[in-house]
């Protein structure tokens, strides 16, 4: 199990190294293409995980309620660290809020519980990803208006995905169509690692400190609240070993992508990030562990 997730991990970091030596080198301004990542990339692969036909939103709906306890309870710990070490919780909260659901959790889910795990961990993912273009774009930019909010892209994605989801038994995309939004969808994450390491070439050591902070803090409060839902909600089996997996995930780059888009101290964001998804060779076991027994 350890040397799987190492191998889950490790594309990672590699992906994230070559974006920084190509950062040390070239220097490049990478607003246009973080830009065109969130607005664009991203929300197709959101649309390409619902329409897909593994994702059945009925058969969530418990599972998802626990994901937006994870989320909401991780934020409420996190703000009260933040407060405890005076830090900016716009810089800190998030990232603890919304985890590495996509790139690690979809793979690290099908691993530990077979094809049966694709389904719900989508549904983790697109809750997830909805929370933090809603929830998440307000605590970072307080002033967001409700209808900012509602017209961005991940937003508009999200509800579109539902839509197509709930009327697969009478209408599905064509075929070439969807292999379109899953072709430039998928381009998402190594677009996120890449950018991620580019920004990695302006951080100081002094933000380090809170880097490896987030690390720890991350997974242990998804873990601290998923404890007492594993025990209070009606999940089944697979459910359950789900959501541990799912509090137990590092922070998700997506958090440096809306910190660098605002500018919210994404040097913090990145060291956050980059130290979170290296600690995630401790953690994830922690919630494999859980999840399994």
């Amino acid at each position: 199990m350890f040397t799987r997730i190492v191998s889950i991990i490790t594309p990672v970091i590699l992906i994230i190294l070559v974006g920084w030596l190509y950062g040390r080198r070239a220097h490049p301004d990478m607003t246009g293409i973080n830009r065109a990542t969130l607005d664009v990339i991203a929300p197709l692969l959101v649309v390409s995980a619902f329409v897909s036909k593994d994702f059945v939103l009925a058969d969530q709906l418990s599972l998802l309620g626990c994901a937006v306890a994870v989320v909401i309870g991780s934020g409420i710990l996190a703000w009260i660290v933040a407060r405890l070490i005076k830090a900016d919780p716009r810089t800190f909260v998030p990232p603890m809020m919304f985890n590495n659901s996509g790139n690690m959790g979809l793979p690290l889910s099908v691993f530990a519980f077979g094809p049966a795990g694709l389904a719900p961990a989508v549904a983790l993912f697109a809750a997830s990803n909805l929370m933090h273009f809603t929830l998440g774009l307000k605590i970072v930019n307080r002033h967001a208006s409700l209808t900012q909010i509602a017209r961005n892209p991940m937003v508009l994605a999200t509800v579109a995905g539902v839509a197509l989801s709930l009327a697969r038994p009478w209408f599905t995309l064509p075929e070439p169509v969807f292999e379109s939004i899953k072709l430039l969808g998928d381009a998402t994450v190594p677009l996120m690692l890449f950018a991620l390491g580019v920004r990695m070439k302006d951080v100081s050591l002094r933000n380090w400190g809170m880097g490896l902070l987030g690390a720890a803090v991350c997974p242990l409060a998804g873990i601290a609240v998923a404890l007492p839902l594993a025990l209070w909600v009606p999940l089944t089996d697979l459910q359950r070993g789900l959501l541990f997996v799912f509090a137990a995930l590092p922070p998700a780059v997506l958090n440096f992508l809306v910190a660098d888009h605002f500018r919210q101290e994404p040097d913090q964001v990145a060291s956050i990030v980059l130290l979170g998804n290296i600690a995630a060779v401790v953690f994830v076991p922690i919630g494999l562990y859980l999840g399994l027994k």
